[in-house]
């Protein structure tokens, strides 16, 4: 029995039965990536690697290289003129390629605007259950605090009680 009269098994159930026990109520975690990944075609693959070297530095200088040779061969006429100055079939390689090429790296844009979407959606999930998960250490911390506080007061109903039978021991052997 504890110094305030109450049984130590009561307390002990009272205290288990505010005891929190967490539980993950959600999905998990997936990643936005490996879905996407899995879910493209040939064609989305080939159009994504397109896209991915028309934009880079080496598609740039290589073009450019390219070009720069084409017009010097034509212009010195060091092989022979197969596009005279006005240079007509390289605008129609360059135009031919821009025709192509816009709508390949928009279908990857697009991809790209989807697996943002995903991530988004994911990025949302994430932050509910951050904050379900918050909720609950919150939930969890303020019981723990009221234990304490309880805790706290039975330990002082007792050192009041011993104080109390101690002066009351002090006054019995004094008078």
């Amino acid at each position: 029995m504890s110094a305030a009269g109450i049984p130590e098994k009561t307390i002990m159930d009272k205290w288990q039965r505010r005891r929190l026990r967490h539980t993950h109520q959600h999905e998990p975690v997936s990643n936005v990536n490996l879905i996407a990944e899995k879910s493209m075609t040939f064609g989305e693959r080939a159009s994504d690697a397109f896209a991915e070297t028309m934009g880079s530095w080496i598609f740039i200088i290589v073009q450019s290289l390219i070009l720069v040779l084409w017009v010097i061969i034509n212009v010195t006429a060091y092989i022979r003129h197969w596009d005279p100055y006005p240079f007509i079939l390289l605008n129609l390689a360059l135009s031919l390629e821009a025709a192509y090429a816009a709508p390949i790296i928009m279908m990857s844009q697009n991809r790209q605007a989807d697996k943002d979407r995903l991530a988004a959606e994911e990025d949302y999930r994430i932050n509910t259950k951050a904050e379900e998960e918050l909720k609950s250490v919150m939930k969890h911390l303020e019981e723990q605090d009221e234990m304490m506080i309880d805790i706290l007061s039975r330990l002082e109903e007792q050192h009041k009680a011993l104080l109390d039978r101690l002066g009351d021991g002090d006054g019995a052997s004094t008078g």
